[in-house]
């Protein structure tokens, strides 16, 4: 826990930084800024994990007013009617009042959430009561990844693959929300699965028929195909 004085400091520099948006990153944009002062367009719903380390905007270059971003510990979606809730009210809205055309699940190397659900009591869980029964969204995921792992066997690479398993799971978790299920039945609507390596900047496709990921450039080359 930080003391009281670095507290205050990071309050500050976070003050320091709006001032510092104020007077130079806004003007510098105001035009931008002007056609969203009335209202937004986004194109694509993008579900990433809360993690501080995870910037959607920075790693699809995009900028303010195109991705509607719903973030939260392990980027997980409750299947509908489980937990009806503000993700699930986030989906609905972004399909139905904004007209996004793409949702993408975003998970990412390191990942804490991954790592508690592979060790609770090393992680914590047992003080986050709240926390603990949030992942249990994530669960059937685990249970895939750990059936055959060994003790000795966990790291980087169990964590990755915990997280990989996790985006295919809430993939299947937003099928079920019904203004997903019409979107993708009417062919309006994309759902992706993403893993993105904090360490090398990589981001890879989760693809739901294998369960592999795929490089990225694979996948855009197919987009390109199919659009020539």
């Amino acid at each position: 826990m930080p003391t009281c004085s670095e507290a205050r400091s990071n309050l500050l520099s976070l003050l320091q930084g709006a001032e510092h948006f104020n007077t130079e990153i806004f003007p510098a944009k105001e035009a931008l800024f002007a056609s969203l002062a009335t209202g937004q367009a986004p194109k694509a719903l993008f579900i990433a994990c809360a993690d501080s380390r995870i910037n959607p905007n920075l790693i699809t270059q995009t900028e303010p007013g195109d991705l509607f971003i719903l973030r939260n510990i392990g980027n997980l979606v409750p299947a509908y009617g489980e937990m009806l809730g503000g993700v699930s009210s986030a989906v609905e809205y972004a399909i139905m009042g904004l007209g996004v055309s793409t949702i993408i699940v975003c998970g990412h190397s390191d990942c804490g959430a991954m790592k508690a659900l592979m060790d609770p009591e090393k992680n914590g869980l047992d003080k986050m009561p709240t926390v603990r029964t949030w992942l249990r969204n994530a669960e059937a995921a685990r249970a895939t990844v750990m059936q055959n792992l060994r003790a000795e066997d966990a790291g980087p690479a169990t964590v990755r693959s915990l997280a990989e398993q996790n985006v295919l799971l809430q993939l299947s978790h937003l099928r079920t929300h019904p203004a997903v299920a019409a979107g993708l039945a009417g062919g309006t609507l994309f759902l992706q699965g993403w893993f993105y390596d904090i360490g090398t900047g990589e981001i890879s496709i989760l693809d739901e028929q294998t369960r592999k990921s795929v490089p990225i450039a694979d996948v855009i080359g197919q987009f390109e195909a199919a659009a020539a």
